[in-house]
């Protein structure tokens, strides 16, 4: 991973979904010395690890990568090139319009770890990143290895929970919170708990 200083942990919260799950957000600081090393950390070093793009009720767009990405930055824009499609985030200070409230409102304002506690798809558990731009907008969800899913978005029937360690290590870079001795949680279930009715 490349080197940052710790951001700190500005709040957490609980949210309460409909069905009964809960989301935990961490949120941090977006400063572009962090978001530049953040995506460094997702896009060049783990690319092949990861998932990627907007993830709200009623639409998911799940992109895996099958190659490294080419990434380049102007005028506050990362971009992230595989070649036949590619997508554009503002992380940083923008200038490329009159408009002083879009210069204000189109980079990453909020960003926060997610962690996604519940029943469904991947027995309702995920781990990952959310980012919002200033208006509110979801900008982007990155998904991070769940120890349910392989790379591969495939059921696990035996829970990986190394998978986890880019989780921990991530919140241990931007956070400062201590590496866990173990990356299985203390109330891990012993097996995938949406494998029941689905094949593997």
């Amino acid at each position: 991973m490349t080197t940052a200083t710790h951001t700190k942990l500005l709040q957490q919260e609980i949210i309460a979904q409909p069905d009964g799950t809960h989301r935990v957000l961490s949120y941090f600081a977006p400063t572009e010395e962090t978001m530049r090393a953040l995506v460094a950390d997702l896009f060049q070093h783990n690319w092949q690890r990861i998932v990627v793009g907007p993830c709200i009720q009623g639409a998911v767009f799940e992109v895996r990568f099958t190659q490294a990405p080419t990434l380049s930055y102007l005028d506050g824009y990362l971009t992230v090139d595989l070649g036949p499609w590619h997508f554009h985030l503002c992380i940083g200070p923008h200038q490329g319009t009159p408009s002083e409230e879009l210069r204000r409102k189109r980079p990453v304002a909020k960003i926060a770890f997610f962690e996604d506690r519940g029943r469904g798809c991947a027995g309702g558990q995920s781990w990952g990143v959310l980012m919002w731009n200033g208006f509110g907008e979801q900008m982007t969800t990155v998904f991070l290895p769940n120890p349910f899913l392989s790379d591969e978005q495939k059921l696990l029937r035996e829970p990986q929970w190394e998978r986890l360690r880019l989780w921990y290590e991530l919140r241990a870079k931007y956070l400062g919170e201590p590496l866990p001795e173990q990356c299985k949680p203390a109330q891990a279930p012993p097996e995938n708990p949406f494998l029941k009715g689905h094949e593997a």
